[in-house]
């Protein structure tokens, strides 16, 4: 079909404005990301040493009625999901990937979800699965306090047997280009015997490891949503820069080819009047 140059020209100038739109989306997703990753470095270490304390009591296999290593007798069948998404589109499949890989954990199990993200709210309000809030419905808005409020609150439902485990879904930041969904159980602990076997380890705890295992893991639990916040939050702008960056690209190929459209056209307008002049003398 052939287009008039007035009609390319207002598709070449509709196409720079599209152009102009994904490469400042495509800054501002960068600059994001780079405080992302900085926030990933700081949360990081944190994360390491509760993990290792958390391993070195569970590994030492001197009490066997440590809080949180097992459900509560009488709990429900029932599994917690704590899922983390983002609250806009444009970022490829970082949002799909994530919600779709923890949808297909979820079947054949009786769930609920806490949503994090306005896309992770929608995605499971349209398919019917309980959530158990939706004050997090912005990830953006999400604290670090608000991570360690979280993490008590699944701490007292898995003591009051409200469900037997709870599980995380998130994505895993791997480096810019690469961006990976992952789950991870929570509750109850397993303890890494391999790392930390029970006979190696001489640690004596006061008052006792169970009281300090139950003071413990509402932090490590909160210290863990927010290491998955962090890790979502720079693998969802590291998603949205490579998309607008793909966008970008589009459009300026977009434009070179409507801009030869263009010169053809008129070229051939031109060739079309000489002929017509020539014709009429």
């Amino acid at each position: 079909m052939a287009f008039s140059t007035k009609e390319i020209k207002t598709r070449i100038r509709s196409m720079e404005s599209t152009k102009q739109i994904t490469k400042a989306m495509e800054m501002v997703a960068a600059s994001k990301l780079r405080h992302a990753q900085a926030r990933i470095a700081y949360s990081r270490p944190y994360f390491q040493m509760i993990y290792s304390v958390i391993q070195d009591i569970a590994g030492t296999g001197k009490d066997q009625t440590l809080p949180y290593m097992e459900p509560v007798k009488n709990s429900q069948k029932r599994t917690a999901y704590v899922v983390i998404a983002g609250d806009r589109g444009l970022a490829g499949g970082y949002n799909s990937n994530i919600l779709k890989m923890c949808y297909a954990d979820m079947q054949d199990r009786d769930v609920i979800v806490l949503p994090i993200g306005k896309k992770a709210v929608e995605f499971f309000h349209l398919r019917d699965i309980s959530l158990m809030t939706e004050t997090y419905a912005e990830a953006e808005k999400v604290s670090v306090s608000d991570c360690f409020t979280m993490a008590k609150s699944l701490c007292k439902a898995f003591q009051a047997g409200e469900f037997d485990e709870v599980k995380l879904g998130y994505s895993d930041f791997i480096s810019a280009l690469s961006q990976t969904p992952a789950t991870r159980r929570l509750l109850p602990i397993e303890p890494d015997r391999a790392e930390h076997p029970s006979e190696n380890s001489d640690i004596l705890y006061e008052p006792s490891s169970g009281e300090v295992f139950s003071n413990i893991i509402p932090e490590y639990l909160g210290g863990v949503i927010y290491g998955a916040l962090c890790e979502s939050r720079a693998s969802e702008q590291a998603a949205r820069r490579s998309a607008m960056d793909t966008a970008t690209q589009n459009a300026e190929e977009m434009i070179a080819d409507l801009s030869l459209k263009f010169n053809q056209a008129r070229q051939a307008a031109i060739t079309q009047e000489i002929t017509e002049i020539v014709a009429g003398s």
